[in-house]
């Protein structure tokens, strides 16, 4: 237990008592600084170290381990035999370390009491659990992935700065589609500040109307060098981009979580431009071939059409058409004849049949009575007299003979 520092009684006994009028002094509040900070207990912290000379000779050695996400750096001294020879500048390490306050500079360090490398096989185990938990929280599901343009307007890039990478993309790209644009951000790709300079770019080239698709591009290195691309922050930015992304960091077998999270993964950056535009000659190549295979298929069509075309003129129907107005002219003639000659029968029976009815008609006719030498007697009244009873003395009567009739008055009545 660390005393506490008494304070005098002319001035406030507690910080928070403290007025313009009533100040403590420097020395005082370093001094309550130093106790408090003294009474805190050893800790395992982790980080980057991004500064590390090592001095021959020299008892302590001093080096400065840097957070593996944000700008916060801390100097650590650690005695020279505790500090292992693979640890170097870029090493990623743990630390069981005391805080120390130095008062004459106001400074806070640590002392370190182990230093331990962090292993590649420790790195890929927490990316290993990070995988899973962000694939439990569905960022890496294929109903998520965002198709990429067939020919995009212009090409969001995010790369090292002058590296190899930058110019696999870019000149692949334009050699397979000249007329290809690029809005290039040069960041860190590597190192503590990675990641702090990555999502900005990301989210600036989404916000950007003209970009269509961003690339994240960097060359191989070991599993710590592509480490920020397996970092959850960015990771997390990459599942959030409106616009498609394409993941092309180091080769064929390096695997870092943005990939999963990206809307595409390319094996390289050359892989990368593969994927972005097509390839003009192999495009034209291809136009060339539809166009050919289009005016074959129109030919072909055209031909076939020709063919039935004079396969419909050749035949009699059309080669011949008055072929069949002379069959139909030749059978009006006989539906002419035919009639004609039915209607000659037609009449002749009618005619037959009339005579005889006429024949009929004249046997049971009066005049021919008449012609045999009969007479019929009629009152002036017309009626037919057919009994002397009917008839009285001097009564005029009208005989009516086979040809005339004649006007005879009744001189007497016999029964």
């Amino acid at each position: 237990m660390v005393s506490q520092i008494p304070v005098p009684a002319n001035l406030p006994q507690r910080a928070a008592q403290t007025t313009a009028e009533h100040p403590w002094p420097l020395r005082l509040l370093s001094a309550k600084m130093k106790e408090y900070i003294s009474a805190m207990s050893r800790t395992w912290v982790e980080g980057e170290i991004i500064q590390f000379q090592r001095r021959p000779g020299a008892k302590v050695q001093f080096l400065t381990v840097q957070d593996l996400q944000a700008n916060v750096r801390m100097t650590a001294k650690i005695l020279s035999h505790l500090v292992p020879d693979s640890v170097q500048e870029g090493t990623r390490v743990v630390l069981w370390a005391k805080p120390d306050y130095y008062e004459a500079k106001g400074s806070l360090s640590l002392w370190a009491g182990e230093i331990r490398p962090v292993g590649v096989g420790d790195i890929l185990a927490r990316l290993e659990a990070l995988k899973k938990r962000l694939a439990a929280e569905g960022l890496f599901a294929s109903s998520r992935k965002k198709p990429l343009p067939v020919l995009p307007r212009t090409i969001g890039l995010i790369v090292g700065r002058n590296t190899k990478a930058k110019e696999d993309v870019m000149v692949n790209a334009s050699k397979r589609w000249p007329a290809v644009h690029f809005d290039v951000r040069e960041v860190q790709v590597q190192g503590a500040q990675a990641v702090a300079q990555i999502i900005p770019a990301l989210r600036a080239l989404d916000a950007e109307p003209a970009v269509d698709v961003i690339v994240l591009a960097r060359g191989g290195g070991s599993v710590e060098d592509l480490l920020p691309f397996s970092d959850e922050q960015l990771v997390r930015a990459i599942a959030a981009t409106r616009t498609p992304v394409v993941s092309a960091i180091g080769h064929e077998g390096d695997n870092p979580i943005s990939d999963f999270a990206a809307d595409v993964r390319a094996s390289t950056p050359t892989d990368a431009a593969k994927l972005l535009v097509p390839d003009r000659a192999e495009e034209a190549a291809h136009l060339g071939q539809m166009v050919s295979r289009g005016r074959a298929a129109l030919t072909a069509r055209l031909s076939r059409a020709r063919m039935d075309l004079d396969a419909l003129r050749n035949r009699p129907v059309l080669r011949h058409p008055h072929t069949m107005v002379d069959a139909r002219q030749q059978d009006l003639s006989s539906l002419r004849s035919w009639l004609r000659s039915y209607t000659h029968q037609a009449v002749e029976r009618e005619n037959a049949g009339l005579a005889a009815k006429l024949s009929q008609l004249r046997a049971l006719s009066p005049q021919a009575t008449l012609d045999r030498g009969f007479t019929v007697l009629t009152t002036d009244s017309g009626h037919v007299i057919s009994r002397a009873e009917q008839t009285t003395r001097g009564q005029a009567l009208r005989a009516i003979l086979s040809e005339g009739q004649l006007t005879l008055a009744v001189e007497g009545i016999h029964d």
